[in-house]
């Protein structure tokens, strides 16, 4: 590293400034080292990130028992057309308790991550 040239003394002048980013301990902070407006404490951020790992562990099992809820529904409509009544009968009496609420958990979530994606894009105009 060299030294910046030396002032001359003029009034006006100023000291060169070199390539490097913080040659100078007493400058001013940069934007990259100021502390945000709103900053989370750790205990937090890490609360934060253990509730959104558990949501997104809901969420893709709330996927997977739609799926395999829909595919338990075509079996039992073919196994109806052959006449075995039971896997539909068990279908529809889980529909309401266990098959409705799975569908609208996962289309609920659908149109909050549409919402967050257009707020944020939103945002950045």
């Amino acid at each position: 590293m060299t030294p910046p040239p030396a002032n001359s003394g003029a009034p006006g002048d100023r000291p060169a400034r070199s390539a490097e980013p913080n040659d100078n301990p007493g400058a001013a902070a940069t934007t990259e080292e100021r502390p945000a407006k709103a900053q989370l404490t750790p205990a937090s951020t890490s609360l934060l990130q253990r509730l959104k790992g558990w949501l997104d562990l809901v969420l893709v099992a709330d996927v997977f028992l739609v799926i395999a809820a829909a595919l338990w529904f075509a079996a039992a409509v073919l196994l109806h057309s052959r006449g075995v009544e039971a896997p539909l009968r068990l279908f529809q009496q889980l529909w309401e308790p266990l098959f409705t609420p799975a569908i609208g958990l996962l289309m609920a979530a659908a149109l909050l991550s549409g919402a967050l994606g257009w707020w944020r894009r939103r945002g950045q105009r």
